[in-house]
């Protein structure tokens, strides 16, 4: 039986009141004279009150080539109900929309505000979402480029959570001193957004209130989230367990580098190094005919000589055995930077 799409007394777009039919009709509008993010949020919209019961959308491609995806509309909504429980959301509470909705974080914002009744806004996802408005929002949904970028008017922003890719470790310390909620989100497409989240200044994510972890015999995490995702989805990320529903990222098991028998975790080695670099950075395995793989740095600089505490500061088998400075990272249109593509290419 087709589940039936409803919107929910308090929900607002842009300050107006809107039933289905008005809804469809500023899709129509937006789809035709809109700006290019005014188009895909019109698109969606048409999509998301449609006959089908589910929806269409491309993959971000960080840990592959992007691929287009169904997901079901109900659970989508089961995804919005929890997002509302973990986080405490009410109806006619306030929600900037400022992430491009042909991703899954941006349509799901729209989502949560139709099946939550918020009071939604929408502005063009750029890296400065916040420029044009004084507006005090309570609810809202940005990527680190976008935080980093906002950071002088982030307190805007009463309740703030960050995804889509790594917040960088001086951003992290000036919002905790901020009147500013701030949350990081652990989820991916598949998971219909996040399934986890954690205050900045915590160590450990916690899991939402639809999803089940654990973890296989390679140390990555399993996400059961009946509501949402049909079967287990067996994740590439290494964590260490807390308890039943808390755990730490520790890294990507497919970033591991074996150099010369010895397991490295970029990530573990990032983290050191993050005091000492002021740019971004990461580090990676390049093939090598002794260590197999060995350890080189990527600054995203012009070169420079680094600081000797930056070296004393690592293991010796975490110390690279090449720098390299490059202009501009890859990134996926999400912000997310592509390691492998940087340095091939």
């Amino acid at each position: 039986m087709k589940q039936k799409i409803c919107i929910h007394p308090n929900f607002r777009l842009n300050g107006h009141e809107f039933n289905k039919e008005s809804l469809s009709e500023l899709a129509i509008t937006l789809v035709k004279d809109g700006e290019a993010y005014e188009k895909e949020l019109g698109d969606f919209i048409l999509q998301w009150f449609d006959e089908n019961d589910f929806v269409t959308l491309t993959t971000s491609g960080t840990t592959g080539t992007p691929k287009n995806i169904k997901l079901e509309k109900q659970a989508m909504v089961h995804s919005a109900l929890a997002t509302g429980e973990f986080f405490r959301l009410k109806p006619g509470d306030s929600a900037l929309l400022c992430l491009p909705t042909r991703y899954i974080a941006g349509k799901m914002m729209f989502v949560r505000a139709v099946v939550l009744g918020l009071e939604l806004d929408y502005v063009n996802p750029s890296k400065e979402p916040l420029n044009n408005t004084d507006k005090v929002y309570d609810f809202v949904a940005m990527v680190p480029m976008q935080v980093q970028n906002s950071i002088t008017q982030i307190e805007q922003c009463k309740k703030l959570i960050i995804g889509g890719a790594k917040l960088d470790d001086g951003i992290k310390e000036l919002l905790k001193d901020m009147l500013v909620e701030v949350y990081e989100t652990y989820g991916m497409t598949e998971t219909i957004t996040h399934i986890a989240a954690k205050r900045i200044e915590e160590r450990y994510f916690t899991a939402l209130p639809h999803a089940n972890i654990s973890k296989d015999e390679r140390g990555c995490l399993i996400i059961e989230a009946p509501l949402v995702a049909n079967g287990l989805i067996i994740t590439n990320d290494l964590i260490e367990m807390a308890n039943d529903i808390q755990f730490e990222w520790i890294g990507r098991v497919d970033n591991v580098i074996n150099s010369g028998g010895v397991k490295l975790i970029p990530e573990k080695i990032e983290q050191k190094l993050s005091e000492y670099i002021p740019y971004r950075f990461f580090v990676i395995g390049k093939e090598d005919k002794d260590l197999g793989q060995k350890l080189v740095l990527v600054i995203e600089q012009e070169s420079y000589t680094l600081l000797p505490e930056a070296l004393d500061s690592l293991e010796k088998y975490e110390r690279p055995k090449e720098v390299l400075f490059v202009k501009h990272f890859k990134e996926t249109p999400t912000g997310k930077i592509l390691r492998r593509e940087t340095v091939e290419g």
